[in-house]
């Protein structure tokens, strides 16, 4: 994988948060702290860009979450003076389920990602903020997040980075090496590991969709690079299967002009205020 100047990627992602931010109108923004490294880089990067007093961090334990998740996000908000707000979703997320109770995990993991998305867009429309995304692109690819979840925000400046870039822009910024270097996990439930749940390490597929998407390699081409054909047709599936996560809803076409395939409002337009 290519190596990256990490000055020059903090430069274009702060600028990025300010100038989006400001497009869509708005003074203020916000994201969900989970005490993972993908929201901690995204949280630093929008505290530089806007200013600490401009982002606030929100932190949304379930009662079976890492205690050390909400440890490890307050070390980095005490760290870099950020704003912040814990909103426990044991009872929104228990109250659903006490009328489903065989729910098995990922449906409960995907119910506990939805209540946290809709804790940070009522206190968006709260606060007027708006809310910035932790998505990297490995997951993206892999469709390894969820729908409206934590997969929904307004703007993503961690989106077209890898999981092992994340990783080395984290320490360029200065994050806490006890964020870095923990398993990384979605803290779902008790022992939830992403590189388990998913069968392979990021490292192993961060190299494979690096010849896929940016080399645009051939299957024979990654093959013979030493990668397995097993695992390219894994992660082949698993790229093509999840495309509709990374797309606004297709709409049926029957006019002449249809929103997201004829009409399209640039985002640089002038924001009506």
């Amino acid at each position: 994988m290519k190596s990256l100047d990490y000055s020059i990627i903090e430069t274009i992602l702060t600028n990025f948060i300010r100038n989006e931010v400001q497009k869509c109108g708005f003074k203020k923004a916000m994201l969900g702290l989970s005490g993972g490294v993908d929201s901690a880089v995204s949280v630093v990067l929008a505290t530089k860009a806007l200013g600490p007093e401009n982002v606030l961090a929100v932190m949304m334990p379930y009662k079976t979450s890492s205690k050390d998740s909400l440890g490890d996000a307050k070390l980095l908000v005490e760290k870099f003076d950020i704003p912040y707000e814990v909103c426990e979703i044991s009872p929104v997320v228990d109250a659903f389920f006490e009328q489903h109770p065989d729910a098995d995990n990922l449906r409960r993991g995907n119910a506990m990602a939805r209540t946290r998305m809709m804790t940070l867009y009522d206190i968006s429309a709260r606060d007027s903020r708006l809310v910035i995304g932790t998505s990297n692109k490995t997951e993206l690819l892999l469709g390894y997040g969820t729908l409206y979840g934590d997969m929904a925000s307004a703007i993503n400046p961690i989106g077209d980075l890898y999981k092992t870039q994340i990783w080395k822009l984290a320490r360029h910024l200065d994050v806490p090496s006890e964020i870095i270097d923990k398993i990384p996990s979605a803290d779902l439930w008790e022992g939830q590991s992403d590189e388990d749940e998913l069968g392979f390490s990021y490292s192993d597929v961060d190299e494979v969709l690096y010849l896929m998407v940016e080399e645009r390699l051939s299957d024979k081409e990654i093959i013979e690079k030493g990668t397995e054909k097993q695992f390219l047709e894994k992660v082949k599936r698993m790229v093509v299967r999840n495309q509709y996560k990374r797309m606004g809803p297709v709409i049926a076409k029957v006019s002449a002009r249809t929103l997201g395939i004829d009409f399209r409002y640039a985002r640089d337009w002038q924001v009506v205020r």
